[in-house]
């Protein structure tokens, strides 16, 4: 297609929306590395996950062979309100950089959580009312993840406890507000209602928290609660797995207008983000089908890809989670 006919914003159509998730682990040759069972350091069954996360997620986190997985017609509907997000070539950018390179970029701030984290949360609350729970828990620390779980249980009529890192709780009122007003619990972390949080405030009475003390004061929650369970919004493989959408959708449009990208370029914290966006080009490049270079922008003061070390830790600071590679 001509270069000017390739407008500013493409769309899909709500027909064109995915309806299978893309499992990239089912074309990887070496499989990632399993959770383990924090106090046997065994890879954890099926069985022991499911006190911690909802069945049917565990399923998911487990498959390493299933390349397309359904997308449950419920989550499909309540994709349609916000999706599919936009692929917005981004003209000026390229004149004021006066580069010859075409630039996209995927915009997935069109929900009312106003982030890509509502793809993933939806589907959690789903299987968590799927399920019959009563509720979840969950850790948040800005509150992008926190709002879009509060929202997503509001939906699904769901009982929603949050632990939101204190610093974050303090500085970030509007954020807490809103999960506040999609009817879930706020608490700031540490906090005196948990086993953890009072163990942590006593050795360390002046903190201002941390991601990891939220996660166990979250989990602690759940599994001392029946009928909760603890629900994340980052690192894990259903997570990714959910987040393909984005990736499925990009490809789509791109397909639409016959454009084949070289470079693809994500931003990679807890990694929900970049995996979401690569999955289905990752995908081709490991069937050999396509080459592409994909470029992950890590922050400088936490460079795990850079500069970290492959090697199993506790993700949490009460190391109660499973431990993984980071």
């Amino acid at each position: 297609m001509a270069e000017n006919k390739i407008p500013y914003k493409i769309y899909l159509s709500e027909t064109e929306i995915p309806q299978n998730w893309y499992n990239v682990r089912a074309d990887m040759k070496n499989k990632p590395a399993p959770l383990l069972n924090p106090g046997t350091h065994q890879p954890m069954t099926a069985e022991e996950l499911e006190g911690v996360f909802c069945a049917e997620l565990v399923q998911q986190e487990l498959d390493n062979e299933t390349a397309y997985i359904p997308i449950p017609q419920e989550i499909q509907d309540f994709y349609k309100m916000y999706r599919p997000a936009p692929l917005v070539r981004a003209y000026c950018l390229e004149e004021k950089l006066g580069t010859p390179a075409k630039i996209y970029y995927k915009f997935e701030g069109n929900n009312t959580s106003g982030s890509h984290k509502l793809n993933s949360a939806i589907a959690q609350a789903y299987y968590a009312k799927k399920q019959g729970l009563k509720g979840v828990t969950t850790e948040t620390g800005a509150g992008q993840w926190g709002t879009a779980l509060s929202m997503a249980c509001s939906y699904f009529d769901l009982d929603c406890k949050v632990y939101m890192v204190k610093v974050s709780y303090e500085q970030k009122p509007f954020r807490r507000e809103v999960m506040r007003v999609y009817g879930a619990s706020v608490t700031p972390s540490p906090s005196d209602t948990t086993n953890v949080g009072r163990k942590i405030l006593a050795e360390h009475p002046g903190t201002t928290g941390s991601l990891g003390c939220a996660i166990s004061e979250a989990v602690e929650v759940a599994v001392s609660n029946p009928g909760y369970r603890y629900v994340l919004g980052s690192v894990l493989n259903q997570v990714l797995l959910h987040q393909s959408v984005i990736g499925l959708e990009t490809k789509a449009a791109l397909d639409k207008y016959g454009v084949k990208p070289d470079i693809i370029i994500g931003c990679a914290g807890g990694g929900s983000n970049l995996g979401g966006l690569i999955s289905p080009f990752m995908g081709e490049k490991l069937r050999g089908e396509a080459d592409y270079r994909i470029i992950a922008v890590e922050p400088a003061s936490c460079p795990s890809f850079t500069r970290g070390v492959y090697a199993y830790d506790f993700c949490d600071t009460g190391m109660v989670c499973p431990p993984t590679v980071v």
